[in-house]
């Protein structure tokens, strides 16, 4: 793979580097087991493209338009992928390669470049676009999408079993992903309760949005969202509570190991506890948070609103393809407004995390151009109260969490499990006077290096709270580990 030139292996032990803007924006490579593919081969593939390309444009048959044009454009997509390869920050990724997120960044800039480009345009060129990509779209109506809110008072088993389809297993499905990335069961309860008031208020607008009652309780919020955050998390639970230490499959003898190592590079490398909030946060990373569930409500109805106005069924391609860009995009800028959330070492923003902003801006945009006879029967009074109820419920919501950390949850739970640091068990007994004890006991203090990137991940900084960011089980670990210190010096002095 392509590595850019004047690399420098950095590690998470380099002082400076971990938690700051470098690691989340262009995280460097730990423990490279295989040389070959973290190497330089920009002349190899410099080489090896242009003789494809060479090969492509002269063997080729070019009596079809069409598939000249489909040719050029496919040709365009794979030199600017091998340039995002070379010249774009890995993200804070490297699982299986950061030459894969390089390339995942360098697709969402395409598609942000395209949907810009499609902002300039009438809605009948886009449609005609759209048409000459897909022929079948022509036939294709709106109207003629599954309706869910049909006979509600007819409740029975095979009734219920008939609403359970292929977009069933994709809530499922994209709330266990949704679990992965953010890692906090109530943030993630509360985008799903809010996402039903969501679906009420634009309901007038989009019909699919019209759901029985044991619809949208049962089948959405309890069964498909409630399911797939329970599993998304015990994911993050089983992948939290392993011990990542990884062997060079060099060093692996058998063929089995060494397949199964290979697999292995596909699963995450290390992982990071998620702490959103914090009982002595302050206002901003609060504020930054309740934002982060309104914009993924409005990144959730791009979705709907591009579908219906443009007029694809959801079983589409390009319908399928979008999602799973946006869901691969959505990795690495989660992470990335994260750190920049709660980490004060990192002052700016991920670029992957800017560049979806301004994707779910321009989406927005799009749709708000492109459906003005839509948005023309729009019932102002619902959209209003709708955002005025997100934002009293995402407030309600993120400050009663806190409330929770701070006075319900275990407090030493949340000193010891929730915090990277746990301070060593010691005690006044048994601790007899002498020089060595006193060594011993320095020794089981944590290390100068070990206390900052502790305290660098527990974000004690002015931006999120200060010094108060400690709580009061840490001011207690201090002052004891200060007193046995002093108590050591005495007992030294007086023996001696």
């Amino acid at each position: 793979m392509a590595q850019r030139p004047g690399y420098i292996k950095v590690t998470s032990e380099t002082p400076g580097i971990c938690n700051t803007f470098n690691t989340i924006n262009e995280r460097p490579v730990d423990d490279i087991s295989l040389e070959f593919f973290y190497k330089p081969h920009t002349i190899t593939l410099l080489a090896v493209s242009i003789a494809a390309v060479i090969c492509t444009a002269f063997i080729r048959d070019e009596a079809d338009v069409q598939d000249n044009i489909w040719a050029g454009m496919c040709c365009v997509v794979f030199f600017f992928l091998i340039i995002s390869v070379l010249a774009f920050p890995n993200g804070p990724f490297t699982r299986p390669h950061p030459a894969i997120w390089r390339m995942v960044f360098g697709m969402s800039v395409l598609y942000l470049m395209g949907l810009l480009f499609l902002l300039f345009q009438s809605f009948k060129t886009v449609n005609a676009i759209l048409y000459w990509i897909d022929p079948s779209l022509k036939d294709f109506n709106i109207d003629m999408d599954k309706e869910y809110g049909v006979n509600c008072s007819d409740v029975s088993l095979e009734r219920i079993w008939s609403h359970v389809d292929v977009f069933a297993a994709g809530h499922f499905l994209g709330w266990m992903f949704k679990a992965i990335l953010v890692r906090h069961f109530g943030i993630l309860w509360a985008i799903s309760v809010m996402w039903e008031f969501t679906e009420i208020a634009f309901a007038h607008l989009l019909p699919n949005f019209i759901e029985c009652w044991w619809d949208a309780l049962i089948l959405d919020v309890l069964i498909c969202n409630g399911l797939g955050i329970w599993v998304g998390l015990q994911i993050c639970k089983r992948l939290e509570m392993r011990e990542y230490k990884w062997v060079s499959i060099k060093d692996i003898h058998s063929t089995s190991g060494k397949l199964k190592r290979a697999v292995l590079q596909f699963t995450p490398g290390s992982w990071t506890h998620v702490r959103w909030l914090d009982p002595t946060c302050t206002y901003m990373r609060f504020f930054a948070l309740c934002q982060l569930v309104i914009f993924w409500q409005v990144s959730e109805l791009n979705t709907f609103f591009l579908k219906h106005i443009f007029e694809m069924p959801p079983s589409h391609p390009i319908v399928a393809l979008r999602l799973i860009l946006i869901g691969v995009i959505v990795a690495p800028s989660v992470r990335q407004y994260y750190s920049y959330t709660t980490d004060t070492q990192c002052k700016r923003v991920g670029t992957q995390c800017w560049v979806y902003g301004a994707i779910m801006v321009t989406e927005a945009i799009l749709c708000i151009k492109n459906g003005k006879e839509l948005f023309e029967r729009t019932q102002a009074v619902n959209i209003i109260i709708w955002f005025l109820l997100q934002l009293m419920l995402s407030i309600m919501c993120v400050y009663g969490f806190v409330l929770w950390h701070k006075y319900i949850q275990n407090g030493d739970e949340v000193s010891r499990e929730s915090s990277p640091i746990k301070s060593p068990e010691v005690g006044f007994k048994d601790h007899p006077p002498g020089l060595n004890k006193i060594q011993e006991i320095i020794g089981s203090l944590p290390s100068h290096k070990e206390t900052s990137e502790n305290l660098k991940r527990r974000n004690v900084t002015v931006k999120n709270g200060g010094l108060n960011s400690f709580t009061h089980f840490d001011i207690v670990d201090m002052c004891r580990n200060i007193v046995i210190l002093y108590y050591s010096l005495v007992s030294y002095s007086l023996y001696k």
